[in-house]
């Protein structure tokens, strides 16, 4: 492929992430005049991306929204992500970030995974952050991929055929949980995270080679290679059955 062919390749993949964003926005009526959304930056390429979106959907004054970013970090996990470049990818682009640092003992709790103790933490911490705030959303950055790895997951080892949903409102607190990338795919977005050179986590978590999460994404990888239209199937099925959006 020659340097013009990458390039008219490039601007196909940033304008696709930027269509299926505003689809995702407006299909699933994600974002309405007066939100405050608070956005989970954990500092990888997704939640990187969806900064970036967010931050210039920001600009835009119909509906008017307002944007707010929070980083978790765990002190008992090897798992981090540059702070000052965080702090700088959100200061040029006009979003105010929170770094936030906790903590768990899994000694004290045997029924759970760390993983499952790690997620409750870092999400205690980012809910307790937007009442403080003052935010009645919270963006997170799971993208089709994501959505779709977890329906293969409960269908194989829950049961249920059900998933992240594109859009939940919480039933305990008045807060709204967002996908805004549910429509993009984990491709675009590594190779655009290339493209802008989007600075890698410094450790990534100990605990991601051996999840079921690992071996669902390669079940799927699979599944792709037996139909290609695959995802597009499963995430109709997904609509039908109403599992993207839970009010």
């Amino acid at each position: 492929m020659n340097t013009n062919q990458q390039k008219v390749q490039q601007k196909s993949i940033e304008q696709r992430i930027q269509r299926r964003f505003n689809k995702a926005t407006v299909n699933y009526q994600l974002l309405a005049d007066g939100d405050h959304v608070l956005i989970a930056l954990s500092g990888g390429k997704d939640s990187l991306l969806l900064t970036e979106l967010m931050a210039k959907r920001q600009q835009i004054h119909c509906p008017s929204i307002k944007v707010s970013a929070v980083h978790v970090r765990m002190e008992n996990i090897a798992y981090e992500s540059d702070t000052q470049y965080l702090e700088e990818f959100c200061r040029e682009r006009g979003v105010k970030l929170y770094v936030l640092t906790t903590s768990f003992d899994d000694s004290t709790d045997k029924h759970h995974t760390p993983c499952v103790l790690c997620s409750k933490n870092r999400r205690n911490k980012i809910f307790q952050l937007a009442k403080e705030l003052g935010c009645n959303k919270i963006a997170l950055g799971h993208h089709q991929d994501d959505i779709l790895h977890t329906a293969l997951m409960n269908i194989t080892f829950e049961g249920s055929f059900s998933t992240m949903p594109v859009l939940l409102k919480m039933k305990k607190m008045p807060l709204t949980l967002i996908r805004p990338l549910a429509l993009c795919s984990e491709s675009d977005i590594s190779a655009y995270a290339e493209k802008y050179n989007y600075l890698k986590q410094k450790k990534k978590c100990p605990y991601e080679q051996i999840t079921k999460r690992k071996a669902t994404a390669e079940l799927f990888t699979r599944i792709e290679q037996l139909n290609p239209e695959a995802r597009h199937s499963i995430w109709h099925a997904l609509e039908k059955a109403n599992k993207l959006i839970e009010q």
